[in-house]
């Protein structure tokens, strides 16, 4: 490991208020100056509050809710290009040595696993480059037919994958079809690691989480995620495009073309959203470092970050 390596990570699934405790974190850090460190700053790790203007929909924490904390990491693409894992580890790694050099904490948030264990785990990614004619081949395939193609292929990732997220299916098909399966990215071994992270997770019980879903998105609603959607298209943003976006864009997209009803949408948007935090969990939980907490136990969380730090 390099020197000053220690970060802290806060992961979950979503709607567990990842956001919220990253930023009292910081401020209380910045306060007490734990392990020698004069502030903390913070590095989203979500797949979809890279690309900007993906606000409302995604969750994205407002300048108002950062309370003066630097966030990175969020807004650097457009959405109408594909940001890959390799490109968050590369930009990530940066920012953090750069966090380093202000002699500040650097705190990893967010729900993305791959992006978390890219970083954190020093994750060799597999190096098989796009192949253009498989996939103008598998583009017209459904994500059930892609699914079971992977099931066929990769059972083992089929496991973790999104069973509806066409374009995650066919870049793991993509890579099975070359090495034989999707290689196992998780690092065994502490001395290989480039951080010394500790890692908390937040959780909630599944009814209580389920109901913050519903909650949130229906405020989601209130603020404007409709026109936000209409607003993205209307600057060149295509349908298929949005709808790979997956969850909220993807059903926005749908409701936007008339495809479904209003109603249609926001239930559609609840049963999926909870789907996608039990994947959020099947991943997490492979991982037997993380700390798991309830959203509320802030004290325990201040005195095991203190001890760590």
């Amino acid at each position: 490991m390099i020197p000053n390596s220690k970060v802290v990570v806060i992961l979950g699934p979503t709607a567990t208020g990842k956001s919220a405790l990253a930023v009292k974190l910081a401020k209380k850090l910045a306060r007490h100056k734990w392990g020698g460190f004069n502030g903390a700053e913070i590095i989203s790790a979500d797949s979809r509050q890279i690309y900007k203007g993906l606000d409302i929909g995604t969750g994205k924490i407002t300048e108002k809710e950062m309370a003066g904390v630097p966030h990175h990491l969020l807004d650097v693409v457009t959405p109408k290009r594909r940001f890959t894992v390799v490109e968050y580890q590369k930009l990530a790694r940066e920012k953090i040595a750069e966090i380093f050099s202000r002699g500040h904490l650097p705190i990893i948030c967010g729900g993305t696993g791959f992006y978390i264990s890219a970083l954190v785990d020093g994750t060799v990614l597999p190096d098989v480059p796009p192949n253009p004619k498989l996939r103008a081949h598998l583009k017209k395939e459904t994500s059930e037919t892609l699914f079971n193609m992977l099931l066929k292929l990769d059972p083992r990732r089929a496991k973790t994958i999104d069973p509806k997220n066409s374009r995650r299916l066919i870049r793991a098909i993509e890579i099975a079809k070359v090495l034989g399966k999707v290689p196992n990215l998780q690092l065994t071994t502490d001395d290989r690691r480039p951080y010394e992270a500790f890692q908390i997770g937040l959780t909630l019980p599944p009814e209580e989480l389920k109901k913050k879903i519903a909650i949130r998105l229906f405020a989601r609603i209130r603020e404007g995620m409709i026109t936000e959607a209409e607003r993205l298209h209307k600057n060149g943003l295509l349908w298929k495009r949005m709808e790979e976006l997956g969850l909220e864009y993807k059903y926005l997209a749908l409701f936007l073309q008339n495809k479904i009803s209003k109603s249609e949408m926001l239930a559609k948007l609840q049963t999926e959203i909870w789907h996608y935090a039990k994947r959020q969990m099947t991943w997490f939980k492979r991982n037997t470092r993380i700390k798991w907490f309830k959203s509320s136990d802030t004290s325990k969380i201040n005195t095991a970050i203190q001890n760590f730090l």
